[in-house]
Parts: structure tokens; sequence; C-alpha cells
């Protein structure tokens, strides 16, 4: 073994020492200025740079170390304002200097463009970054965080210079920016599909088990939101189609709190989640169509689908949304919209075995609102869906024999209080036992409902009593409100055309109701309903009071209306009124010569015919003599239907009163008539004081050559009738069906014209029948000339007496300004000779 190599230590350091407690000798001092050459690296450091980095400068006051900052920061923003005017380039081009300081500088060259700029003042902002307004010059950065910026500097550099080469290549090749349009619009596309895929999915899942599958329905939810308006239609269309075969046949309640504290068994529980999230999901569903109903775009949609679900589920939760919906655009003018929400309401009130009626009370209140604060300025629609209502009339019948059997039982206590003691055990008797019975019979039939869930007769009355009160409500508001409306258009208040058709568009639906529902009006409001059907119907020169003049502005198609549904509602409660009805029979008399085919409708006509006339029982003579003569001279003006309908008329008035057929008569006055016959006056307002009687049927000989062969036909029948009984044409039809039936013939109905008359009595009407002119040729045959020459003479008649009628008419005008004037200058005179008396008076007093 070799000798062991002994190991040398280093010289042990000497102890770290503050520097506070570091002294200087004089010694040393001495030896520095001895020895210059040993400080000379201390001289040469740059004490300028040492003290920026210093915190705490020497000499330096508190209150004046703030303000050394300030200027710092000010002299750092303009030198950065400087740099703004260059350019930083790449890293990679050009590397950074590094100050003593350590600070990095780049090189900066002129701009050149502005998206360069926006680069540099980025790179710039990160390299010179601030951290809450501290000084940068005492921010340093170690090398880690020096090549991990640098780094993302490079990538922002590479991926701004791919950006711009994308841009230039699409610049010259225009195809490519058409390429990547179509390569986005066939990834839509493919979405789209996945999309609908989805659905259908989801759908049939659904279907087939709702319970199992029912988180479905909110994806089905979020689909139906999507951007793409096909996809967003086929969500809620397809949600739709979910809705209503899983909605269950009862309402949905919720759990309460101490509900949901209770152990249940998995299937409860499993069914509470179900029924929750089916209701959660439903009204947002719900929610998403009544926000959808403002979109143009989604509006038919929406209403449908919430008209559809009103149809399908009229029973189930939200309800009341749903209904709200559909009554706020009943009188939408869109007609589509219109119809669909009108036939759900119809569907909801002919179908109240879903719903157990209380929808029908909930929509028609809300009708009678909606009526209320439109003021009745509505489409017709609005309220025709009255006409769609059914009541029960054996619940108005029980009422009133409940009534009855009360009335009866405290006739009954009053007979107890006067009979025997021993007659009243027997009775006690015998009332235990009935009440025992009843009881018992209470029992069974309250049983009885209850597994057969019919509804109970109470509620059902209370129910159909709401509903009645508020469409009569509604009915007298309406008629109500066209008094107002045409008093106040006639006196000038309103607009010219508040008086028209278009002011009162819920008047003829409201009479049509009445008139169906006539039976079920209270009797306490009969008396106002006759008055204000009267005051409606008035407006003819027959009327007498200032406020029934004042109503001229409905149509003859409505005042007609007014008359027939005045004798609907009498005759139904004939048995409780006894109400004379010569008013009307006065208005209808003046309103047969107001009638305009074009303007007014037949079919009204016609049925206010048949109740006025041919309906009632008893007619007085003279009355029936008024309307025979005005019906035929009103066959006379019109066309066929219309003159079918009145002759069905007079045909059945004749039949019905056999001294008027004295009118058939040839004689003079009319025929034999016993007694004082007044005299004839057409124009006269009053069909009994018409005298009718003194006159003759001449109309029907000239009816008896019309052009209809059914006109025709009827008119020659009706002639030959004489006191005794005939057969007549037509005897069993009504003048609606008359109407009817020559309405439909016209249509396909072309009249033959006999030429060979036309020319006979263009021969021998003195145009030189016989004679040939300069040409060899008869007058008569040249047709077209014959014709000229005619129409031109008629106008020249014609303008010859219009100038007559103009001149007249001028003259007239001329002579009532000369009376006025004439009239102003004797005013003119009188004035004068009082101002010359008042001064001749003052004269004489001074």
């Amino acid at each position: 073994m070799g000798k062991k190599q002994k190991i040398v230590l280093p010289p042990e350091l000497p102890p770290e020492v503050s520097e506070e407690e570091i002294e200087v000798s004089d010694e040393d001092v001495q030896f520095v200025v001895q020895n210059p050459e040993y400080a000379s690296g201390v001289s040469n450091l740059d004490t300028h740079s040492i003290t920026r980095h210093v915190t705490r400068v020497a000499d330096v006051k508190e209150d004046a170390l703030e303000s050394l900052y300030e200027k710092r920061f000010k002299k750092k923003l303009i030198e950065e304002k400087n740099e703004e005017n260059g350019l930083e380039v790449d890293r990679v081009d050009a590397l950074p200097v590094k100050t003593l300081d350590g600070k990095l500088y780049y090189r900066t060259v002129p701009k050149m463009s502005q998206k360069s700029e926006n680069a540099t003042s980025r790179d710039q902002d990160i390299v010179n970054n601030e951290a809450d307004g501290v000084d940068k010059s005492l921010v340093k950065f170690t090398k880690a965080e020096k090549r991990a910026k640098l780094k993302k500097m490079r990538k922002e550099a590479k991926k701004q210079a791919k950006n711009m080469a994308e841009e230039e290549e699409v610049q010259q090749n225009p195809q490519a920016a058409v390429l990547a349009e179509v390569e986005k619009e066939l990834t839509a596309e493919e979405a789209n599909e996945s999309k609908k895929f989805k659905l259908a999915e989801l759908g049939t899942d659904l279907l087939t088990d709702p319970e199992s599958n029912i988180k479905s329905l909110k994806e089905m939810l979020e689909i139906s939101k999507d951007a793409d308006h096909t996809i967003a239609v086929l969500g809620l269309k397809s949600l739709l189609a979910v809705f209503k075969d899983i909605i269950p046949g009862y309402r949905v309640r919720l759990p309460t709190e101490k509900e949901q504290q209770m152990v249940v068994s998995k299937a409860v529980k499993k069914m509470r989640y179900y029924e929750s999230t089916l209701l959660s999901v439903y009204k947002a569903y719900l929610q998403r169509l009544i926000a959808l109903e403002k979109n143009a775009s989604f509006h038919r949609v929406a209403i449908r689908c919430i008209c559809t679900l009103l149809d399908a589920v009229p029973h189930f939760n939200f309800r009341e949304s749903l209904l709200a919906a559909v009554i706020k655009n009943i009188s939408s003018p869109d007609e589509v919209i219109r119809k669909l929400c009108s036939q759900a309401v119809k569907s909801l009130f002919t179908s109240e075995g879903k719903h157990g009626g209380e929808a029908t009370v909930e929509a028609v209140k809300l009708i009678a609102e909606y009526v209320k604060a439109h003021e009745c300025q509505l489409h017709p629609d609005s309220i025709e869906v009255f006409l769609s209502l059914s009541f029960d009339e054996d619940l108005r019948r029980n009422e009133m024999e409940n009534v009855d059997n009360k009335m009866k039982n405290k006739k009954n206590k009053k007979r107890k209080n006067f009979e025997e003691p021993s007659q009243l055990q027997q009775n006690d008797k015998k009332k235990s036992r009935k009440e025992l019975m009843s009881k018992t019979r209470d029992e069974v039939n309250a049983d009885f409902k209850a597994a057969s869930f019919t509804q109970d007769a109470m509620e059902r009355r209370r129910m159909q009593t709401e509903t009645l009160s508020a469409v009569f409500q509604t009915y007298f508001r309406i008629l109500k409100h066209a008094m107002q409306l045409t008093a106040a258009s006639s006196e000038g208040i309103s607009g010219s055309s508040a008086g028209t058709s278009d002011g009162h568009p819920l008047l003829a639906p409201c009479l049509k109701g009445i008139g169906k529902f006539s039976h079920l009006i209270d009797l306490d409001f009969m008396g106002d309903l006759r008055n204000y059907l009267r005051k409606l119907a008035g407006g003819g020169s027959n009327s007498t009071s200032s406020s029934e003049k004042s109503l001229r502005q409905l149509t003859v198609s409505e005042r007609l209306q007014c008359c027939s549904v005045a004798f609907k509602v009498m005759r139904n409660n004939l048995d409780a009124l006894n109400v004379d009805l010569q008013d009307f029979f006065v208005q209808l008399y003046s309103i047969i010569l107001e009638y305009r085919p074009g303007r007014d409708q037949g079919e009204v006509l016609a049925e206010t015919l048949k109740i006025m006339l041919c309906d009632d029982r008893q007619h007085d003579m003279q009355r029936t003599a008024a309307f025979v003569k005005r019906l035929a001279t009103f066959s006379l003006c019109f066309g066929s239907a219309e003159s079918m309908a009145a002759l069905v008329t007079v045909r059945h008035l004749l039949q019905k009163n056999v001294k008027c057929r004295n009118l058939l008569e040839n004689d003079a006055g009319g025929g034999s008539v016993s007694g004082s016959i007044a005299k004839f006056q057409p124009y006269a307002s009053d069909p009994n004081l018409s005298g009718a009687l003194a006159s003759v049927l001449w109309e029907l000989n000239l009816l008896s050559k019309h052009y209809h062969p059914a006109v025709l036909t009827l008119a020659s029948n009706i002639s030959t009738m004489s006191t005794a009984h005939n057969h007549v044409y037509h005897s069993n039809m009504s003048p609606q069906q008359a109407f009817l039936e020559s309405s439909l013939e016209q249509e396909s109905f072309n009249p033959k014209i006999d030429t060979g008359k036309l020319n006979n009595k263009r021969r021998g009407s003195g145009y030189g029948s016989g004679k040939s002119d300069s040409n060899g040729m008869n007058p008569g045959t040249t047709n077209l000339g014959d014709e000229g020459m005619v129409r031109k003479k008629l106008s020249e008649h014609f303008w010859l007496i219009h100038d007559i009628n103009k001149n007249k008419q001028l003259r007239g005008e001329l002579d009532r300004t000369t009376q006025s004037l004439q009239l102003y200058e004797q005013y003119k005179k009188q004035k004068k000779v009082k101002k010359d008396g008042l001064k001749l008076r003052k004269v004489g007093k001074s």
C-alpha cells in the first residue's frame, strides 16, 4: 500500500458581516489614496444609471421624491410618443440592444402601413408593459419571462403573415372565396339535416315511451330555439305533436313541500318527476309561443300551435294563457289567423265534454271584456262564435220546478198550523220516512256521480247562468253603442263614416244572436230590448220623435234585421207578453221602398217578409192590402230573386185574407167592398192609412209578361185567383226558398230574345216600313243604321231635357239671390231711417 495522500483544504472564508457593522479605518483610506490604480474599476462605474435604480436617492427629501418619480414618468411618455413614428422590425431580422440598465431596445424604421403600425404598437405594449402605474424602469424581467414573450411575439407575427397571405390568395383567385362560402353552406345544411333527424328520433322515443324519455322534451325545446327559421318551425310543430299525444286527461298538481318530504315508492317518484318535467317544459313551450306571436315570421305558426293545443287539451294546465292569446287574435286583420281563432273557440263551445264547461265560461267572459275594451269596433267573427253555444233548457225547467216546490212547501207549512194533533203525528211519521228515503236516494246518486264522473246539475246551472249573463251583457252593450254612435254621427259629433255599416260591425251578428237565444232572455229586459230595436229600426219618414229621426245611419239590411228580431223575441214569449208590434209594421212598410238589390241583402229581406207577414196568424185587412200593393209594386222594380220572394208573400197574404182578393177585380174602387173606402195614398207612411183597398193590382198584368218564366207563371196564377179557393203555383214555398232558388237559377239563366218580333215592331214603328231608300234597300233591314239614329236622337233629347232642368235650377237660384238682395236693401233703408230719426231727436232735445 502506498502512502496516504494528504488532502489540502481551501482556506475558510471570512465570516459574513453586515454592511452596517463594517467600519472603514483611517489606514484603509490612506491606502486607497496612495494606490489609486486599485480603485480604477470603481471610478469607471456609471453612477447615473445606478442612481436611476435606487429607490431612495441621497440628499433628497420625502416630499421631493414623488415629484422625481413624476418627472421620470413624463420623460418616458415623451420617449414613447417619439417612438410611435417608427415601426419595429421583425425580431428574427434584427437583434435587440441591451443597455446597462437591463432594457431591450429594438431598431425602428418609418411607418409603411396601418397593419404594421398596429402590430408594432401591440409588440411595443408587450415589451414596455406597465403594471398599475409603476415606473417601467423599476421592473426587471427574468430570462425565462423574456424568452416566453419573444416566443409569443414570433407566433403572432407568423399568424399575421399567414392571414395576409390568405387575403392575397383570395384577391388573386376569387373562386377560392366562392368555394369557401359553398363549403360553409354545405356544413350548415348537414347540421340542419342532423337536427331534423335528431328531432325525429327524440319525438319517436317520446311517443314510444314518454315516461322513460321525458328528458328529451328539453332537447326538443332547445332545438326549437335554433337560429334557422326552418328548424325552429319544425321544432315547434314536433313539440305540438308530442304534447297532443302525451298530455294526460287531467290537470297536473305538483306536490307540496310536506308531500315531497314524505317517503314514497319508486313508482310515485317516477310519476312525480314525469309530471313536473312535463309541466315545466310545457310552460316554457307556451311562453315561447306567446313570445313568437309578436314576430311576423312566426306569427301564423305560433297562433296555429296555440289554437291546436286549446282544441286538443282544453282541460290541462295554463288554459288561461291559451285562451287569452286566442281571444286577443280573434279579430285579427289577417283572415287566416282570425279563422283559426274563431274555429278554436267554436270547437271549445261545442265540445264541453273535454273541459266540463269551465273553459266556455272563461272564453265568453274574455270576449265580453275584449268587446268592451275596444268599444264594439271589432270584426263580426269575434261574437259570431256565440252562435255555436248551446244551452240545456231542462236545467231552466228544473229551476222553475224547484221554485214551485218551494212555494208548495211554504203552503204546506201554513196548513200544518191549522191541523189537529193526531194528524200532525201521522204527518211526522210520513215525513221521517220520506226524509230517510230521500237521504238514501241522495247517497246512491252521489256514489253514482262519483263513479261516472258526471257533473253536478247545480254546477252546470251556475255555469250556464254565468255564460248567458256574459252573452246578453255583450249583446245589450252592442245595441246601446250602436244607438249612441248613430245619434252622435247624425249630430255631427263623429266622422262621416261613423254612421255607415262600418261603424256598427258587430250589430248584424248581435241581432242574429238575440234572435237565436230570445227564448232565454229574462222578461225584465223585454221592454228595454223592444225600445232599442224600435229605435234602431226607425229612420224613415214615419219617425215621430227627434231621437228616432236622428237614427238614420243604419243600412236597410240592419234595420230589417231589427224588425225580424223583434218579432222573434216577442213570439217566443207570447205567453208572458202582450205587446202591439204595429210600429215594426210601419217601419217595414217604409223600408221596402228604400231597398236596393246591389247594396242590400236579399236574404234578410226574404227572412223578414216570412217572419212578419207569412208567419203572422192574424192581419188587419187594411194592413194586408197595403203590403200586397207595395210588394207588387216592388216586384216591378227589381230582379227575379227579389220579385219571387215578394210575389210568394203576396200569394200567401191573399190566401189568408179572402176579402183582399177584391184588389184583383177591375171594378171601380177595387171591387165590391162593403162600407166606405178611403182614398188610395201610395206615399203614405202608415199601411193602415194608405187606402190600398181602393186600388187595383195592375202590376200583375205587367209581371205576367216578365222575362223570367218563374215570375211570369207565379204572377199569372195570382191574377187568376178569385174569392174562391184555387190552387196557386208554389203554394208551399216560403219567401226565403223562392229567393234562394231564383238566385241560383239566375247565374245560369240566359233569356231568349225573339228577334222576329223586334224587327216587326221596328217595321211598324214609322221608320219607313214598306219603302226603300235611294239604294233600293229596306230601312227595316238596316238595323245598325236605325240603332245609331235612335241613339243619336235619344242623346239629343236627353241633353235638351238636361239643359232645360239646369236652366230651371239656375233661374231658381237667381230668383232666390235677387230676393235676398232686395231684402238686404230694404233692411239698409230701414236702418238708415232709424239713424236719421235718432239724429233728429237729439237735435230737438238740444
